[in-house]
């Protein structure tokens, strides 16, 4: 199939005239025809119900002429900030500007669309020529290019500022992103239902209508200038803006309590309709819209997509987020693994969807028939790999129980523990022709796998399917910031490496596990991070990289550090604001860095730990 319209030759090379398209996807990432794409995945969508369907990638954002170059929708504009939140995109956790973006040509965050079709920097010379706030920039220049045009916004960035949130690079909370962009219609979550569903309605609505027929619909947001007469007992009033965006201590607790319910009403089987005044608007955030059908998924995965980047990016060097999941299988969606500092709640669900092994061994084939194909499936997953069932029979499809966490502190007794479906494919795979190898490197939850009494599964995975490191995520050592978090406690990880090395041991395999940490989460002061510190040296892994704490807008660890305090309790809880203090806690993180020491050192006298400098076995550094 050839590639979805993306400049105005490809236009009349489908026999279309700028105008004659039904909708005009608008995104931050370039264009990748592959089903891990969200733009791509949902202009497939469209396609196959008959939507003829363009794509602007990644436009100049200071040329209106870039928003024109497919003529002017018939029935709307769909506009993303692209993959991640465009904020996320272009700073790092320490405000400081990337240098790249794997979501655009070359990698280069100053590439982009511009007004005469070519590929190159912006008409403004931006260094990041995805905008800052993009779903807000992008809307207001389809509002230029083409007045009375709806638009609809999607994506994460919609998804999880679809309401009041944190906005960690302005330091203060903003208005929901539905105002803000003034677009007609935001839609959350994963949005293959719910954009069928209003383009539908677009189609059918007569002019002037449009705004009234949209409201209703799951899985989307909608704006009000009056109080929404919505039916007793299916909505719940949130705090309203004026009450939770000021910063003294009853506006924080107005902000957490805005959160919690946000997070009780995440799934669609329990949620109910959220509504937040803003002074004389209204944002009103439907129910999540039902997960996908195993039919339904295996169909979007299935769909006739090219698996490579536009031809447009060809002299450039391409798009370097192809090279990541180009030969990977996508298993499942959802997670109830309920990470406090992960959006996945928010914007996926707790609900597991997953694909049929059928549907999962044809991709596979066509992946063998690709001619750069080596013989290695590079993963097989999804936010968490080997979650492909509902978390227990008390919740069966609906997910998880609203008031409780899976498996923090520890597992549920009700929580069903199956790896026979995940290894069963795992097996299937391996031995499809033109197949080497078959890897996990997605997301394995080890506590999860830790409470299957068969160890099939374990093994087997130690013996096929490890690419010599294992990658998991323990985040932290210290148990009361594990479970500010939403972890399991540090013993299971322990208990997980020592059984990991054992197996490799008795299977003859040198094989490495590589944990992840996060540094200056919520809860962490100098005392938990040098605790982390002991409990890396006692273990004998330096970590190459630390990922410092993201406030990211929506998360229940955004939350903690906007307010400083538990959700779950209302207590107080330690945030490391300030530069320095997180400039150490990383640097403890990577003690035997000689660069660090000077932080190192400082942070233990700041901790009343010089026990912790000398010449000891277990001193972090020299005298």
């Amino acid at each position: 199939m050839p590639f979805l319209p993306a400049l105005p030759s490809e236009l009349a090379a489908a026999g279309l005239a700028p105008g004659e398209l039904d909708a005009i996807f608008v995104a931050g990432d370039a264009y990748v025809d592959h089903v891990s794409f969200g733009v791509a995945l949902l202009g497939r969508l469209l396609e196959s119900e008959g939507y003829k369907v363009g794509i602007i990638a990644r436009p100049d954002p200071d040329d209106v002429a870039a928003f024109r170059l497919l003529g002017k929708p018939r029935l709307c504009f769909l506009v993303s900030s692209g993959a991640l939140d465009s904020m996320v995109s272009s700073y790092t956790a320490n405000r400081k500007s990337r240098s790249e973006d794997e979501y655009a040509p070359r990698g280069d965050p100053s590439l982009c669309l511009r007004g005469d079709g070519t590929i190159g920097p912006g008409t403004a010379g931006r260094r990041q020529a995805r905008p800052d706030r993009a779903v807000i920039a992008y809307t207001a220049k389809c509002r230029e290019a083409y007045k009375g045009v709806p638009v609809v916004i999607g994506g994460v960035e919609a998804s999880l500022r679809a309401l009041a949130h944190y906005d960690y690079w302005s330091d203060k909370v903003r208005r929901s992103i539905l105002l803000d962009s003034k677009a007609d219609i935001l839609v959350h979550g994963m949005g293959e239902l719910a954009l069928l569903e209003i383009m539908r309605r677009l189609g059918d609505a007569k002019s002037g209508a449009r705004a009234a027929q949209l409201r209703g619909i799951p899985g989307t947001a909608w704006a009000s200038s009056r109080d929404p007469e919505l039916a007793a007992g299916a909505f719940v009033a949130l705090p309203s803006y004026e009450e939770l965006s000021g910063s003294d201590e009853a506006s924080k607790r107005s902000f957490l309590e805005a959160t919690r319910l946000r997070y009780a009403n995440a799934d669609h089987h329990y949620a109910k309709a959220l509504v937040q005044r803003s002074e004389a608007r209204f944002a009103v955030l439907e129910p999540a819209a039902r997960p996908l059908t195993r039919e339904e998924l295996d169909r979007v995965h299935e769909l006739p997509y090219e698996r490579a980047w536009h031809p447009m990016y060809d002299a450039n060097g391409g798009v370097p987020a192809l090279s990541e999941v180009k030969f990977s299988l996508v298993s499942n969606r959802g997670c109830f693994g309920g990470c406090s500092f992960c959006s996945l709640t928010l914007h996926q669900g707790r609900a597991i969807a997953s694909r049929s092994r059928e549907s999962l061994l044809r991709e596979a084939a066509t992946l063998t028939r690709l001619p750069d194909f080596k013989g290695y499936i590079h993963d097989l997953g999804g936010p968490t790999a080997d979650f492909r069932a509902s978390a227990c029979a008390k919740t069966d499809e609906r997910g998880a129980c609203p008031d409780r966490l899976c498996l923090s502190p520890e597992g549920c007794p009700s929580l069903r523990v199956d790896h026979s479906d995940y290894l069963g494919i795992l097996r299937a795979l391996r031995a499809l022709s033109g197949v080497k190898k078959v890897f996990v490197r997605s997301g394995l939850r080890f506590d999860y796998l830790m409470l299957e009494g068969d160890e099939s599964f374990f093994r087997e995975l130690v013996e096929h399917h490890v690419s010599g490191q294992l990658k998991v995520a323990p985040e932290h050592a210290s148990d009361s910031v594990l479970r500010l978090m939403g972890k399991p406690e540090r013993s299971i990880y322990e208990a997980f490496s020592k059984r990991y090395a054992e197996l490799n041991r008795e299977l003859g395999l040198k094989q490495y596990l590589v944990p992840y940490f996060i540094s200056a989460h919520p809860g962490a002061g100098l005392p938990e991070a040098i605790e982390l510190a002991q409990c890396l040296r006692d273990s004998g892994f330096a970590p190459d990289q630390v990922q410092d704490f993201y406030p990211t807008p929506g998360t229940l660890s955004t939350a903690m550090y906007w307010t400083g305090l538990d959700p779950a309790t209302g207590e107080a809880v330690h945030v490391a604001r300030g530069e320095r203090e997180r400039a150490m806690q990383r640097a403890l993180l990577q003690y035997k860095k000689p660069g660090n020491r000077v932080l190192v050192r400082e942070a233990l006298i700041a901790a009343d730990r010089r026990d912790l400098i000398g010449d000891g076995p277990r001193c972090l550094i020299r005298s």
